[in-house]
């Protein structure tokens, strides 16, 4: 029986308008733009590596020319989840087992194909040709997906994706414009990764481990923002917080205000992400559950902010956070391939995951031609999930407006100074300073540049290896805040 639907007074209606209004003016009031003055010392120091819009204004018009770049520049950012957006679409292609019963892509089958033109080349070898028998089929498949989604969360990201670049699913024509779109955006992708190789390579070839790790934390400046997470680079932190808290540069009890910069969603990644469970986010229940574990906080004071200018990431923890109002829990699902060569210790993280934030439940089945994977699930608590509050913040530009006694003692960001150039990273660190109290820690697996102007300095590392895999690891730096400052 169809609901009849009453209408609400009219009073009631603007009381509540009134209440929306004024919500969103106090998220807006939380968070600022780098005003010019702050930014200036930075425009200085680097001077050679600016913006063309920056270069030369003088001194009547610098703080005007500041305000309009920084409004253009938050609006050309936030522009690049359009193409994360698209690179998280050919992932899903290349490694999604929801829509297809073709198998998965593996590594080793991009890595043959990368930089070559597989899609043109009538002599293929075949290991191209393979492939590109491979994800023709699969192609096939998404496109038919996509035009009966159903309830498939992630199936209906891709249509709206396709849809937005004015494709349609309605006739062949229209099928083939998709299929032809999906493979120009998989042939720019092969083609992006065998350019970051032949950086990487580059760098090696110096033979300054510093250098390489600076190339490296600038490597995607180019590339769309991708919202994709994983598990491993928790581990990284917490054994980094393990060695914080071993040299006493965080006492027992001392971690109350976190902040997540990028805590991204667990879509399909080509590693350890597949599609088979819901969506989840990883990072802020990872960080709950190392500082409880760690002792560096307690639950009863603990608050945990994230800061993401991804609409997607933000909404979806707004909806988990108003479920566990309702006092309904959050699942996270917890794969690792057998196969996959991981450290004891890896391993070791991976069983003990979530120990201290919810209780192990049944995983989600895994379908069948998968290979060989293991899972584990954790039904996070929902007092967990409400220590948790989203707020839209694009890092480079902006900050969240703290009170000295809200200020974070302990700042988190992975895999994100990485789509940045030196300049951006650097406001990025501006921002975070006034962000953490005196002698608090900012945790990146990114080289950043210190430069004299910021009270903020490397005061330690540790570099984890996930696997036996060349390069299958992450080196975390600790930034800490002067304490004088």
């Amino acid at each position: 029986m169809r609901r009849s639907i009453v209408p609400l007074p009219i009073a009631t209606l603007m009381v509540a308008a009134a209440f929306v209004a004024a919500s969103y003016a106090q998220a807006a009031a939380r968070v600022g733009y780098i005003p010019y003055e702050e930014a200036r010392p930075i425009i200085e120091a680097l001077k050679d590596v600016l913006p063309a819009e920056l270069r030369s204004p003088n001194s009547q018009t610098s703080s005007a020319t500041w305000t309009n770049w920084v409004a253009q520049r938050d609006s050309e950012i936030r522009g690049r989840l359009a193409q994360g957006d698209e690179d998280s679409l050919i992932n899903f292609l290349l490694f999604g087992t929801s829509f297809t019963r073709n198998p998965r892509i593996t590594l080793d089958a991009l890595a043959k194909v990368a930089g070559k033109a597989w899609r043109e080349a009538p002599d293929s070898s075949p290991d191209t040709a393979a492939f590109a028998k491979a994800v023709n089929a699969r192609v096939d498949d998404l496109v038919r997906a996509m035009s009966a989604p159903g309830t498939n969360e992630r199936l209906l990201f891709a249509r709206r994706v396709v849809e937005h670049k004015g494709h349609d699913l309605k006739g062949s024509a229209s099928r083939d414009g998709i299929r032809d779109y999906l493979l120009a955006n998989l042939t720019r992708m092969l083609n992006e990764q065998a350019g970051y190789a032949r950086l990487l390579e580059s760098a090696r070839l110096l033979g300054d481990p510093s250098a390489e790790f600076a190339e490296r934390s600038k490597l995607y400046v180019a590339r769309g923002l991708s919202s994709d997470t994983s598990l491993l680079p928790n581990f990284a932190i917490e054994k980094a917080l393990l060695s914080i808290k071993g040299r006493g540069l965080f006492s027992a009890g001392e971690v109350r205000r976190v902040a997540i910069v990028g805590p991204g969603l667990d879509f399909t990644d080509k590693e350890d992400g597949y599609d088979f469970y819901p969506q989840q986010t990883i990072q802020p229940f990872a960080i709950i559950d190392t500082l409880l574990r760690t002792g560096l906080a307690s639950v009863s004071d603990l608050r945990i902010t994230t800061l993401d200018l991804s609409p997607r990431v933000n909404d979806h923890l707004r909806r988990a956070r108003e479920r566990a109002r309702r006092g309904e829990a959050y699942t996270i699902q917890l794969p690792r391939d057998a196969h996959s060569p991981w450290k004891p210790e890896a391993v070791d993280y991976w069983a003990r995951f979530g120990e201290r934030i919810g209780k192990p439940v049944a995983p989600v089945a895994v379908p069948p031609g998968i290979g060989n994977l293991k899972v584990r699930a954790v039904l996070v608590r929902p007092t967990t999930v409400s220590l948790i509050t989203p707020e839209d913040v694009n890092i480079v530009l902006q900050r969240s407006n703290v009170s000295p006694a809200d200020a974070f003692d302990l700042i988190i960001a992975t895999n994100i100074f990485v789509y940045y150039d030196v300049f951006e990273q650097s406001l990025a660190l501006a921002n975070v300073e006034r962000m953490l109290r005196p002698g608090g820690l900012l945790l990146s697996n990114n080289a950043l540049l210190e430069l004299p102007g910021l009270g903020i300095r490397s005061v330690g590392y540790e570099t984890v290896v996930y696997s036996d895999r060349p390069d299958h690891g992450d080196h975390i730096v600790w930034y800490q805040r002067d304490a004088t400052r």
